[in-house]
């Protein structure tokens, strides 16, 4: 299993909206790297889901539903399939991870623009216990 962060805009696509759905398509990642990393992607791997923006927090988990598919808006694209998996109790701000010299490596924090990264299984169980 492989484990991954989206990081989407609230006031664009919200925690809160994806839970309405309960399965969405990823789509409209526009960046060769982060387009890469869905790629990669396999059914069964878990999300970290993060809000950017104002708030700037990890607040939930999302599991992989589909193989990588075509975006639907661009066939030149990639896109994926996201199921809800849990909400997270408490959120974990980026000011925590910065804070914890464990996460130091974590992409998202040298490649703070990307919308999809690579997270490792040590980085993800720590996160997950930081919210409890």
């Amino acid at each position: 299993m492989n484990y991954w962060m989206v990081k989407s805009e609230p006031n664009s696509y919200s925690w809160d909206d994806f839970e309405k759905q309960q399965e969405d398509i990823w789509d409209g990642v526009r960046n060769y790297q982060a387009r890469n990393y869905l790629r990669e992607m396999e059914q069964g791997d878990l999300v970290l889901f993060y809000h950017s923006g104002k708030e700037k927090a990890v607040v939930g988990i999302a599991k992989v539903s589909s193989s990588p598919l075509s975006d639907p808006k661009d066939e030149a694209w990639t896109a994926i399939m996201l199921s809800v998996h849990q909400k997270l109790t408490n959120p974990v701000s980026l000011a925590q991870i910065k804070a914890e010299d464990r996460l130091a490596d974590l992409p998202m924090l040298k490649q703070s623009r990307l919308s999809v990264l690579p997270v490792g299984k040590d980085e993800f169980e720590l996160i997950l216990k930081m919210a409890q």
